[in-house]
């Protein structure tokens, strides 16, 4: 469903080659910061040239249509043409479909960007494109800490849940469900949300960190990338913590990669991608084995996953196929998200959602919005974590997991 249905406006566009301007996070608004970046490379938008929302079963979907017809109305001048120039909207979805969250996508007003080759200036008007100026970098506000406390699943409450689940998958009513539990906190009237996206850009620099429409977070796991008729994904399920010193960290990269009860989770995961996106692109395929990818907090287990489409499919499009995947939901899907309503007694919002950018050509790159919070407009912090249950799942260690995974977030904010 499209909240507020409008007339599309026609926008005018223009991107434009500028010198290096420095750090992307310094120039964004320190209540309402705008980012998509990893490894210093994305984009920074300023204002807002266009909102669009939407809620309901066929969000995604709609956000696609609505997007075509609004880069259909657009006036697009680009003569750098890489990943990010010209016309681009960053978005995030509810992970539900019954969700009170709303699912946004946001044509900035201005959008600074930088690729290893190129920065770029766009400016996005509904009228006369306003003169060429350079945002300057504004000054970070004081340090500040927000404790994050447990919220409406504590931890003995999780230890339940997680029971209930693995009963019901050696009762052989479902093989895996992905079970999320919260943390809440209280932001500082005058905080600027700037810290929090700089910290987790600076710890997880191989992550996409993001901040859209107060939702904030660094994800390791590419639900879907397009560029120029390829697809990419990479799949993350199965995880362990990080040792204490190299022998210990290699012993754990080790037992992971050899773990029978994380090998079927990621498995699940892995095939549930490739069953989703073979009706777009017939030859897509999975690397033969996962490997293990090293975080600051955390080993995890990885596939990437290509493919050429067939279809002409936008990253919209395959957004809304791909989701939501066994890697945060469980499998099959629809038993798995029925316990989730079941178990979790809280609407996830965004966690868990879609969450990237997408262009005129349809090309963007999304992430599964893991390690992520979401700030209210009265500066309630809403943070979640996860973990996959199977049938071999320990109660004690699946808390564990979540508490690895808060990580990022917790440490951001505190």
């Amino acid at each position: 469903m499209i909240i507020q249905e409008r007339p599309i406006p026609a926008l005018a566009v223009e991107t434009s080659a500028c010198r290096d301007l420095g750090p992307l996070v310094s120039m964004l608004d320190a209540r309402n910061p705008l980012l998509w970046m990893r490894r210093g490379f994305g984009v920074a938008g300023i204002g807002s040239a266009l909102r669009l929302e939407f809620s309901g079963p066929d969000r995604i979907a709609d956000a696609a249509a609505t997007w075509q017809r609004v880069v259909e109305a657009a006036t697009i001048t680009d003569d750098i043409r890489v990943p990010g120039t010209g016309l681009i909207a960053l978005g995030t979805f509810a992970f539900s479909e019954s969700s009170t969250a709303t699912s946004v996508l946001i044509v900035p007003a201005v959008i600074v960007g930088r690729s290893a080759g190129h920065s770029w200036i766009t400016r996005v008007s509904t009228g006369k494109l306003p003169p060429l100026t350079l945002p300057p970098a504004q000054p970070f506000g004081e340090a500040y800490r927000v404790p994050l406390q447990p919220g409406a699943l504590p931890g003995d409450a999780y230890r339940d849940a997680v029971r209930t689940a693995v009963a019901s998958i050696r009762n052989h009513d479902l093989d895996k469900v992905v079970l999320a539990r919260d943390l809440v906190g209280q932001l500082p009237e005058s905080a600027d949300l700037r810290v929090v996206a700089r910290e987790l850009a600076l710890g997880y620099p191989d992550c996409w960190t993001f901040a859209i429409d107060g939702f904030l977070g660094s994800s390791p796991e590419t639900l879907v990338g397009v560029s120029g008729g390829s697809v990419t994904a990479r799949v993350l399920a199965g995880s362990a913590a990080r040792g204490t010193d190299a022998v210990s960290d290699q012993d754990a990269a080790t037992a992971l990669a050899t773990s029978s009860k994380d090998l079927d989770e990621h498995e699940y995961a892995v095939q549930s991608v490739l069953g989703s996106l073979r009706p777009h692109s017939p030859n897509v395929m999975a690397s033969e084995l996962p490997f293990t990818l090293k975080l600051p907090n955390l080993w995890h287990l990885a596939s990437d996953v290509d493919g050429t489409l067939t279809d002409g499919s936008t990253a919209l499009d395959l957004v809304a196929a791909l989701h939501p995947t066994a890697a945060v939901a469980g499998t099959p899907t629809p038993l798995a998200l029925s316990l989730i309503d079941q178990l979790e007694p809280f609407d996830r919002g965004r966690y868990s959602g879609p969450v990237g950018w997408v262009d005129a050509n349809g090309d963007g790159e999304w992430a599964v919005a893991v390690r992520s919070a979401q700030v209210s407009p009265s500066g309630e912090v809403t943070a979640y974590a996860g973990a996959g249950i199977v049938a071999d799942s320990v109660p004690e260690r699946e808390l564990v997991e979540t508490r690895l995974k808060f990580r990022p977030i917790v440490e951001a904010f505190g």
